[in-house]
This record gives C-alpha cells, sequence and structure tokens, in this order.
C-alpha cells in the first residue's frame, strides 16, 4: 500500500521525513511500543549508531511478526537523551528508512528508563484491512 505523503511547498523539506502521512479509509493500524537497544539476549550495545541499528531491527522484526513492513509506517516518534547524539542517529535512521519517510516527531529528553538506552523509538503503521 502506498500512503500519501506530503512535503507542502511553502515549508521546507526534511531530510528524513515528511511532514504528513495520509491514510486511506479502511485501514487498519497498529501501534508499536516504544523500541530501545535491548538485543534478543539481553544485552544493550554501547554508542549511538549501535543502539540505532537494534533499534530499527527491533521495530523491524515487531512489524514483520505483526504483519506488517516499514513501508507502512505512517508515523514515528524518535527519543534520543544526547543531542550530540542526533547525527548519528540521523545516518542510521536514513539508512533503514530510505524513501519511506514517514511523518516524524523528534525529542531530547533528559532519560530513559534505563540509564544505558540512548534513544528510543516508537511508531504507528497502518494498512488496508
Amino acid at each position: 500500500m502506498t500512503h500519501k505523503r506530503i512535503n507542502p511547498q511553502r515549508l521546507h523539506k526534511p531530510l528524513n521525513y515528511y511532514h504528513s502521512v495520509e491514510v486511506d479509509s479502511g485501514c487498519k493500524t497498529i501501534y508499536l511500543a516504544g523500541q530501545t537497544a535491548v538485543k534478543s539476549d539481553g544485552t544493550t550495545p554501547n554508542g549511538i549508531k549501535a543502539q540505532a541499528e537494534i533499534v530499527f531491527e527491533n521495530l523491524q522484526i515487531v512489524l514483520s511478526e505483526s504483519g506488517y513492513s516499514l513501508e507502512e509506517v505512517v508515523f514515528m516518534k524518535s527519543f534520543l537523551v544526547n543531542r550530540a547524539d542526533r547525527d548519528g542517529y540521523q545516518e542510521v535512521r536514513a539508512r533503514f528508512w530510505g524513501e519511506i519517510k514517514p511523518a516524524s516527531t523528534f525529542l531530547i529528553v533528559s532519560g530513559l528508563a534505563k540509564p544505558e538506552y540512548l534513544l528510543e523509538v516508537e511508531c504507528i503503521a497502518a494498512k488496508k484491512a
């Protein structure tokens, strides 16, 4: 399914997201809980790029197990603990998402559930029912 992704010409063109994503009527949606960089063995790697890799892999696993794909993600919210990690995070994000680019909110927060977590990402996906 192709959702209508919109960047109004009167606004700046964002790098890794669209300003809005329109979902067709009759779609079902799934809300993914925030994913952190916890590997299947319970460990968390150091560094923003390594953590971003795991976060996006975890999102793909949840989506796939639920019958969805990255292409069906219409909204994503990212929480980073360190503003200095933004570029490393954006680099990994761009590689995973390519041209898909869901609508997005990006937040810098004072902390997450565990001190070793550098980021958390949640999303919403939609597809034809």
